[in-house]
């Protein structure tokens, strides 16, 4: 008996050469999903190349809210054979491979950009499946199992635009090829076409013309794939949606938080992951503010507006220094960076520290050391954000685990950062950096600017009753005040200081400014909120229990999702302020845990060395992965699952993603 068909429940993949335009592609079709009315979550993998290499993206369409991604594909779409060659294992026995059937003579060794390990695993499993090495071989092995083929000649399809809209030269048109992909996936669908029209429509908005011929190919590869398979297992249909969605990335979404918070002067040296959300910044420079902008007694829309500055530097060095030169002048200020333009920072950060200026970094991790993987996704900067520079020196660090909480995090940076006057370092790491996905507008009606402890006017200052900028009689936060403010003169300096900022090496004074320093943080641990410091999920009295951070809180609530549904008693604690570390909070929920699961995408297993550091408590299992893919709910319920049945090391690496 045929499987019944699954509706609105998908996962797509589309592949081709970076620089290629797989990205516009899949923006296309998730903008589609999202414009039907479905949720959507896509993930970004592209080498550390301009052209040539393999990327891909992965995307899911779902009725529910989707926070991860799966090993398994239902639809893979592509114009080129090595997407074919790299993904084709991953679709499903009832899914369907959107190709180019003029590529099917390609042989595996025809293409030098698969890696020597990955020829190998598929040479064993095209000769495990009795057949040769070429595209047609490994369709051929796919069909076997069930997998619809639906080969569209992309050539001739675009020979036919360019006569319609008068191209003379295909190479004028050739990224329209994933427009074609993209709409022979919505032909075999079902999905409606006017949608995917709206969505080329919003993606390409101020060229009409790349519209139309984008629309007019995709309309002909979606009517020819739809003839080639008129009945296929999975379907997707608009749904009616009840509330407005945002459509973003976790760059933007920091992006938001920091502009919502109030933010009008970020640095930065380009990057990678860092350099989008700086440049998502510095398109939108002007904030139109619907009438509620800084001036409501201007007379224009456009003068009521507010603006913020973003500025490239020659280097991460003049980035960090810069942005502290903005935050003394009472500006909310910030610098974005990766990791080697973090190291290069360091001094930078020590000063703003020492000099209690609210400085905010927002840290991209990515996978290290040195260049490292630039590209790829990893958790390998806790311990380095939380002891980064030479000296002591008290910084808060907050590490954002979804697209809410990147908004939350972006706004609270500088909340906490003026209200403590020390560096505040933001964690966001590449994968959630670089995924999409739509969510509901997140209530931020609780979060209200707080500027902190400032002095205003003058305060009576005088020659008798001068400001003490570093004043050690009222407390670890002494009132700031704004360069240039009347009646206050304060200095700053890298050295050791006094209250005026005059350097001094006296021992009594060092220990009372190193002791007057780190009270904030202490201050800071008292004051802060337990659900900016961390949230549990699941059972109060789990005897299993996951600590956690970052990207990995999508995959982990996907898959035990599915583990609670089956019975299992699993906790979740998801931590998201790592200094000052909520050790009490988190030694709660830890105490009576027979099983304490480490989930982190390190090799080091760095959280949870920070938990045993604070509290104690050790962990029992550890799921890790450092290849430089995200961890999928997929691979995750399948290790978690694992432990639970008491078949499962101590260590657990996970291996998976292309």
């Amino acid at each position: 008996m045929a499987a019944p068909t699954q509706v609105n429940d998908l996962s797509w993949l589309i592949g081709g050469p970076q620089g290629s335009g797989v990205d516009s592609s899949a923006n296309v079709f998730a903008r589609a999903c999202a414009a039907g009315g479905l949720h959507v979550f896509g993930k970004r993998e592209f080498y550390s190349n301009i052209m040539g290499e393999h990327s891909y993206f992965a995307l899911r369409a779902h009725m529910n809210l989707v926070r991860s991604h799966i090993d398994s594909v239902n639809v893979l779409a592509t114009f080129e054979a090595e997407t074919l060659f790299r993904h084709a294992r991953a679709v499903t026995d009832d899914g369907a491979i959107i190709y180019d059937p003029s590529l099917g003579k390609t042989r595996l060794s025809d293409i030098p950009t698969i890696e020597k390990r990955l020829r190998a695993e598929l040479q064993t499993y095209l000769i495990s499946h009795g057949v040769g090495e070429t595209l047609d071989d490994m369709l051929a092995a796919s069909k076997r199992r069930g997998v619809a083929l639906v080969p569209i000649p992309f050539k001739d399809l675009l020979e036919q635009i360019a006569d319609e809209f008068q191209i003379d030269q295909l190479s004028k048109i050739t990224r329209v090829v994933n427009m074609l992909a993209v709409g022979a996936s919505f032909g075999i669908l079902g999905f409606d076409f006017a949608m995917m029209r709206a969505s080329l429509e919003d993606v390409f908005r101020a060229k009409a013309k790349v519209v139309s011929m984008n629309a007019a190919g995709a309309q002909k590869a979606y009517d020819l794939a739809r003839s080639l398979v008129p009945e296929f297992r999975y379907r997707l249909e608009r749904v009616p949606r009840k509330e407005p969605r945002l459509f973003l990335t976790g760059s933007q979404a920091t992006a938001l938080g920091k502009l919502y918070g109030g933010m009008r002067f970020q640095t930065y040296y380009p990057i990678t992951p860092a350099s989008d959300e700086s440049e998502f910044l510095e398109e939108n420079e002007i904030l139109d503010l619907d009438g509620h902008g800084l001036v409501p007694e201007a007379e224009t829309p456009k003068d009521k507006a507010a603006s913020m500055l973003v500025v490239q530097t020659e280097d991460e060095i003049a980035a960090v220094t810069m942005a502290t030169g903005a935050a003394l002048t009472g500006a909310r200020s910030a610098t974005a960076t990766s990791g080697p333009g973090f190291s290069l920072m360091m001094e930078g950060i020590g000063w703003a520290s020492i000099n209690e200026v609210p400085l905010v970094i927002t840290l991209y991790q990515r996978a290290g050391p040195s260049t490292g993987m630039p590209t790829r996704h990893e958790q390998g900067d806790l311990r380095f954000a939380l002891h980064a520079g030479h000296g002591e020196s008290p910084r808060i660090v907050l590490a954002s685990g979804d697209f809410e909480e990147c908004i939350r995090d972006g706004f609270l940076s500088f909340n906490l950062a003026e209200r403590y006057q020390m560096p505040v370092i933001h964690l966001v790491d590449k994968a959630l950096a670089n995924s999409y996905a739509t969510i509901a507008p997140p209530n931020l009606s609780d979060l209200r600017i707080d500027r902190g402890l400032v002095a205003n006017g003058n305060n009576g200052y005088s020659k008798d009753n001068p400001y003490k900028r570093f004043d050690l009689g009222n407390g670890p936060v002494s009132a700031r005040a704004l360069l240039g403010q009347e009646g206050t003169i304060f200095w700053n300096t890298g050295d050791e200081h006094d209250e005026m900022g005059h350097i001094t090496e006296d021992p009594g004074l060092r220990n009372a400014m190193m002791e007057k320093r780190f009270a904030k943080l202490d201050l800071a641990a008292k004051e802060i909120p337990q659900d900016v410091k961390l949230t549990y999920f699941g059972p109060k009295d789990a005897g299993t229990v996951i600590v956690s951070w970052g990207s990995t809180k999508g995959a982990l609530l996907d898959a035990l999702d599915r583990l609670w549904a089956e019975g299992a008693k699993v906790g979740y604690l998801h931590v998201r302020l790592m200094s000052p570390f909520p050790s009490a909070e988190v030694l709660a929920f830890l105490a009576k845990a027979r099983r304490r699961i480490a989930v982190e995408m390190n090799f080091g297993a760095q959280l949870a060395s920070v938990v045993r550091e604070h509290t104690g408590v050790a962990m029992t299992h550890f799921i890790l992965k450092y290849n430089g893919r995200p961890m999928s709910n997929t691979e995750l319920y399948e290790a978690l699952r694992s432990v639970g049945k008491g078949k499962a090391p101590k260590r657990t690496v996970l291996t998976r993603g292309a």
